[in-house]
Order: structure tokens, then sequence, then C-alpha cells
């Protein structure tokens, strides 16, 4: 089986967060299990020279711009034993940064037209093409407009993830003819609520829909997540199907993770306590093994569930023996809020404005639990990564996080879970986990069943090669 990974994004290339590393660690995991798959991604100017060096030319062609052509260039690299493939155009991508310019509608556009107008070139035919987010999704629409009917590229599959449904590609309608290159006979596909909307185009006519958790292609299916595509994702909700993101288990490793101050397992917990020790003595905390320490790694933003934590933090820290680390950036709202709180708190609240890797390894491998109240949460890595090292995550019940988070109260479950995005319901759970946290036998139970949990790249490789096996079936 042949697939082509259709991304905006990719490690170790460029990434503005999940989408690049998903991009990178889905298509790796595919190759590791025999999968031919491939991945196709703008040539940006941003890239590392150094990686720019280790590519190589492929052909140049002309893509078709709406009644423009313009330049392509292809070149290819090789990472991990994935051929990557890169979409050169200087006057769209020699510019700073991923996202946000004024002309974004057509540099995607062309993106995506350059996809299926270079495969005779490049000797692969996939039999299913992926394309992830806004910014791909033009690829089904314009394969089943353009391409499908032509013989050399007929019966190829496309599905369309949906990372992110708050960014959608919308635009106003005069873009159809000028930038999209797509007629008014047509504009029923690309048309939602009187805009031009990308992801809309995709729902309709990619052959599957896929998310990022189960729950999340629950939640999208309701106005409250939607952002106003519940209607259109109802009506396509048989072709949607969630699967769970992995994490890397080779870099979230705690037997061998290098930024740690100890190296531990599930069998042998004492290198979890001297990491503790050792973080409380960096960051100024009251060294104590007994007093439970609580991480917050998260961007600093409304939908992390930044606005609980600033309502509830000075109740928790005044009615539980509890100390608090938080690693994080973002709203100066969020940051000046922790700055300010540390002041009232010393040995027991360290503040971190910033994303410091190394420490952020250290405080997952050092917390006992860490704290996410995200308001939504498509899929979210933090959970998982948490309980590979035995920190026991505490997270309000929405998208991913509910999908690998079970509440501890039945003895089966991995964590602490609340269900009303309130302050109350996280300040009654937190004091739950700590409450579980003086029960010593209990709790090193709950850490070793944690570390056992299986969040794995691979795991998650699989349920992509059964939906790409059913879709080359029918």
């Amino acid at each position: 089986m042949k697939v082509l990974f259709v991304t905006s994004e990719a490690e170790p290339y460029i990434s503005s967060g999940t989408l690049g590393q998903f991009s990178c660690s889905l298509p790796f995991s595919l190759r590791q299990r025999l999968i031919g798959c491939r991945v196709v991604m703008p040539l940006y100017d941003d890239i590392p020279q150094e990686l720019k060096d280790n590519m190589k030319f492929v052909t140049s062609l002309s893509v078709p711009v709406s009644w423009r052509r313009q330049y392509c260039g292809v070149f290819e690299a090789r990472y991990n034993g994935v051929i990557y493939y890169f979409i050169d155009n200087r006057y769209y991508f020699k510019r700073s940064g991923l996202y946000g310019h004024y002309d974004d509608a057509e540099r995607f556009a062309f993106f995506s037209r350059a996809v299926l107008e270079m495969l005779p070139y490049i000797d692969f035919k996939p039999d299913i093409i992926h394309s992830n987010d806004w910014q791909t999704a033009l690829v089904p629409v314009y394969y089943s407009l353009f391409y499908g009917k032509i013989e050399w590229y007929s019966n190829i599959k496309t599905i369309f993830t949906i990372h992110n449904i708050q960014f959608q590609g919308k635009y106003t309608q005069e873009i159809l003819d000028e930038v999209v290159g797509i007629s008014h006979e047509f504009i029923s596909i690309l048309e939602y609520d009187g805009k031009i909307n990308f992801m809309k185009s995709a729902i309709e006519t990619a052959n599957k829909i896929t998310t990022v958790s189960p729950q999340y292609a629950a939640e999208i299916q309701t106005p409250y997540f939607s952002y106003g595509l519940d209607k259109i994702i109802s009506q396509r909700a048989w072709k949607l199907s969630g699967i769970v993101n992995g994490v890397d288990t080779n870099l979230y490793n705690p037997n061998t993770d290098k930024y740690i101050f100890s190296n531990f397992s599930s069998d042998d917990l004492n290198g979890k306590r001297k990491c503790k020790y050792f973080l409380q003595q960096r960051l100024g905390l009251n060294i104590s093994e007994n007093i439970p320490l609580l991480a917050i790694v998260s961007k600093m933003i409304a939908s992390k569930g930044m606005q609980l934590i600033k309502e509830s933090l000075g109740q928790i820290l005044s009615e539980e023996n509890i100390q608090v680390v938080v690693v994080g950036s973002g709203e100066w709202e969020f940051e000046a809020f922790f700055r300010d709180i540390a002041v009232k708190y010393p040995g027991r609240l360290s503040v971190n404005i910033g994303f410091n890797d190394e420490l952020v390894h250290k405080v997952y491998a050092s917390a006992d639990m860490i704290l996410i109240p995200s308001q939504t949460e498509p899929c979210g890595k933090n959970q998982m990564i948490a309980l590979k090292y035995g920190t026991i995550p505490i997270v309000h019940e929405v998208g991913g996080l509910k999908d690998t988070v079970r509440d501890s109260g039945d003895n089966i479950g991995n964590g602490f879970t609340f269900k009303t995005y309130s302050s109350m319901d996280m300040i009654n759970c937190i004091k739950r986990a700590v409450n579980g946290y003086k029960n010593h036998i209990g709790w090193e139970t709950l850490i070793k069943r944690a570390m056992m949990c299986d969040f794995s790249w691979g795991k998650s490789a699989n349920e992509y090669i059964r939906l790409y096996k059913e879709l080359s079936n029918n």
C-alpha cells in the first residue's frame, strides 16, 4: 500500500506544534509497518539551511492557479527512512513564518494543486492521499473535480484529518475564481454560511474524515465545539472517525531520558523520588518527599483552562499542603497572574515563563501530578507524556483527555477527572488527588498503572492502517 501524506508542516524541517509532530511521527510509524508512506510539504524559507543542503532537486513543472500558471520546483530528502518532497515557489514560500499572510488562500491553493500535478513526475502513485487541516483541504476537492477521471489518477482514495476545527480557512466568495480556480458551478462544495470554507470543502469531498480522538469526533458534531461546522459534519458523520494521536516513546522515556535528574522505571521508582528532590532544590521549593508536587505545563491561553486556574490557584495553595510548578507562556493576562501570585507563595510555587525543553522533561519526571483543565482539547499530548513518567493527570473530561485518562475512583483508572468546566469541580478533583497521594501504597500502584499505558505512535499507526485498508478495499 502507498500513502502520500500531505501537510503544511513536519518535523524536523519546520513545525509550529502538534501538526508538525504528527506529520513526522505517523509516517515514520507507517514505514516501520511496511506501508509505503511519503510526505509532501512546502519548501519554506525558514527551514534550516543545514536541512536544505541535504535536499536534491527532482523536477520542475508548471501548476495552474486559477487562470494563470506558476512555477513549481520539487525537491526530495530522506529522514528516518521516510521520503519527503518539498514544493518550491519563491513567491509563495520565500518569506518568514508559515501562516498569517494576506494571501494564505492562494499560497495553499497553489500547494494543494501542485501536490496533485507533481505525482506523475515522481514515479509514485499513491493508493491513499492523506491531507491535514485547512491548508491542504483543497487536495480532495481538486482530485474530485479535476483529476479523479483522468486514467493515470484513477482509483486514488482521499482522507482528510481535522487537527483543530477552529481554523477552517474561511474567505470571501471573490476568491473562488481568482484564487481557487473553481467555477461557480461547484460553489456548493466550498460555500458555507456565505463564505468559501476550505475545511468544509474537504469534509464534502474526501472519502474519509478523521480527527485526533474519538471524543473530539463526537464533540465537533455539536455547536459548542464545532465553530459553526456541526451541521455539515453531522450530515457526513458516516465517514468520520477519531484516532488518538501518539507520543514519541523514544523521546519521552524515563528509562533513557538524558534530560532528567535520574532515570527510573515502573519496577524501580527510586529515580522518580530523586528527580523530585533535585527539582525542588533547583527551583527553590521546600524540599519534602511528602508534599505533593503539582505541575502545570501549558500554553497560557483561555482554551487551555487558564481562567479556571486563575480563579482557583490561590484557594488551592491556601487550603492544601501542596507545591506547584508552572512552565509555559502565552497571553499577557495569564503570564502576569502567575508572576504576581508566585511572590505570595515562596517555597511552594515556582513560575517559569517560557518553554525550556530540558526543564519540561525534568518537570514531567519529577512531579507527582499534572493539571490539564482544558476547555477544549482535540487530543492533547501532555497527559500521555505525564503518564509515561508516572505523573498522574488531573483533567477536564473533554476531547482526547477523556479518551486517554480514566478516573481512578474505580480502582482501574490512571488519573483524576472532572466533568463540568468549573473552578469548583476542578478544585474538588485536585483535593481528591491530594488525598489519594496520602495513601502511599495506593499511590504507587496508581503510578505503575499509569506507566503501563500504551500511547505509542505504533498503536495509532495500526488504527490508520486499518482505515487505509478499509478504504482501499471499497
